[in-house]
């Protein structure tokens, strides 16, 4: 599959890109990308959530009255589960949720994610571009001109460019990020993936 390249001011370069068959053209398997947005969800929890419990709740451990001859139910402690202020019964407790996936489980579900986006057109190729400063106004700029103005955009980078993260990180719907570190969940949670021209080369040497 060849794509054309554009230039940031959204005209066209005359230049294409070859993008790889046996990453952009695989039969997707469903279940791989399942497991990989599966994972990646679980490793963002922080698993610090936390009740306390009858033993932890402040409060006296004194039996607020005798068992019997009241005329009210019986009550062991002002800490009890059933009284406001008391403590919670099986409440949550910290936990780790992390999990891990096979390296080639990982890899395939990449790869089916990015076969969906060319499948669908959603794949579009830029020249290499970056900023003398951080600039959240050139960034709008560059995505004018391609037309991607108010869409889900991921843009793609060979390498970490502070000025690039910096320009893009406070427009709403734009996740910059390297091609060799973006997830089956960054590439599916966007409408439209963005390539630098270099970060395809550098999303083909992880394969």
């Amino acid at each position: 599959m060849e794509l054309e390249i554009y230039k940031k001011d959204g005209t066209r370069s005359g230049e294409t890109v070859k993008l790889p068959a046996e990453i952009f053209e695989i039969q997707p398997n469903d279940n791989a990308i399942y497991q990989a947005v599966r994972v990646y969800l679980a490793n963002q929890r922080q698993g610090t959530h936390k009740t306390k419990t009858v033993a932890e709740v402040r409060g006296s451990g004194k039996k607020p009255w005798r068992q019997k001859h009241t005329g009210r139910a019986r009550v062991g402690t002002y800490r009890s589960p059933l009284w406001k202020g008391g403590g919670a019964t099986f409440g949550p407790v910290p936990r780790d949720y992390s999990m891990k996936l096979p390296t080639k489980l990982k890899k395939l579900a990449r790869k089916s994610a990015l076969s969906y986006k060319a499948k669908d057109s959603e794949i579009k190729v830029v020249e290499d571009f970056t900023f003398d400063v951080p600039k959240t106004k050139e960034m709008m700029s560059v995505l004018k001109a391609l037309k991607l103005e108010g869409k889900k955009t991921l843009l793609l980078v060979p390498k970490k460019l502070d000025t690039l993260l910096k320009s893009g990180r406070n427009i709403p719907g734009l996740e910059i990020r390297e091609a060799a570190k973006a997830s089956t969940y960054d590439i599916l949670n966007n409408t439209v993936v963005l390539f630098q021209k270099s970060a395809v080369q550098a999303l083909e040497k992880t394969f």
